[in-house]
């Protein structure tokens, strides 16, 4: 039996890649490709009659794969179908560091979960709290209640936007300009990041359009997503690429964090910075910008 840590709630998270819980020749070398979390799908990925053979493979990788830092999240059914509970008993017997919740639309929704999930660390005696949540929002009803949602539990680390169940919903198709899910993304943005919580963009499904990933990933990050969902090992590099900081974003960070707490000593809460003017807001974002290149390996001072 592999051990594994204590799930972080906060950790670098730029690429969830997805992978079916089902096959054991896919999900027993995941880690090698260098994605900072895996996907073990047992919704989608998985037909009706094979839940429980994806379950029986699901339960057996946790056990036994040493999936070293990459984090190992797991989609469950939706709590309207007879599946769910069952996988999360698997999830948590098996000791897996996340669950996402398929189709989630309010916050009790979140609370049905939670509960199942505590019963379940009790049950097979895993710490109480281990078990991280997110929720992916599929639908309008979703959105609309996202900040609810993204509120609803310590345990929430994250929310994310499935782009083909929502796109359905809002009788729409992919725009290379990404306007057929902009304001549901900036709904959901705004909800994380309220709730203090993360958030991930849907997934890119046409492989052979890689100007097109290029372009929705570029708008991810300018939007202020925290990472993206993946649905192939090839798309990881250009994320990673995209979403970590350059070596003058890093600098400039450093100059930043140091200038307002030397400044802070003498009193002075304005101040410059190469030539821009600086004051304590500036702070958290300078700090955000070490913290992410110490994750990415870029930064080993010590001012965070």
């Amino acid at each position: 039996m592999i051990p594994r840590p204590k799930p972080e709630r906060f950790r670098l998270r730029r690429t969830m890649m997805f992978m079916n819980a089902q096959k054991p020749g896919l999900i027993k070398d995941a880690y090698i490709y260098g994605c900072d979390s895996i996907m073990l799908d047992l919704e989608d990925a998985v037909a009706e009659n094979q839940k429980d053979a994806a379950r029986f493979s699901l339960y057996h990788a946790l056990k036994t794969i040493d999936y070293g830092d990459t984090e190992v999240i797991v989609r469950i059914n939706g709590l309207d179908t007879p599946h769910w509970q069952e996988d999360i008993r698997v999830c948590v017997a098996g000791g897996a560091d996340g669950i996402r919740i398929a189709k989630c639309e309010s916050a009790q929704d979140v609370l049905t979960v939670e509960q199942a999930v505590e019963e379940a660390e009790k049950e097979f005696g895993v710490e109480v709290g281990r078990t991280l949540l997110m929720a992916a929002l599929e639908s309008p009803k979703g959105i609309l209640n996202a900040y609810e949602i993204c509120s609803a539990s310590d345990r929430m680390f994250g929310v994310a936007i499935s782009g083909g169940d929502f796109r359905k919903c809002m009788q729409t198709s992919p725009q290379h300009d990404g306007v057929d899910m902009l304001f549901a993304r900036g709904q959901m943005l705004l909800a994380a990041r309220a709730a203090g919580i993360q958030c991930f963009d849907t997934v890119f499904t046409n492989l052979d359009d890689q100007e097109g990933f290029e372009a929705e990933v570029l708008q991810n990050k300018a939007m202020g997503f925290d990472g993206k969902s993946l649905i192939n090992p090839k798309q990881i590099r250009f994320v990673h690429q995209v979403f970590a900081p350059t070596e003058k974003e890093v600098i400039q960070a450093e100059k930043i964090v140091r200038a307002i707490r030397e400044n802070a000593e003498k009193g002075l809460g304005v101040f410059t910075v190469d030539g821009k003017m600086i004051d304590i807001a500036f702070l958290p974002g300078a700090e955000r910008t070490l913290k992410l290149a110490r994750a990415c390996g870029m930064y080993e001072g010590d001012l965070v």
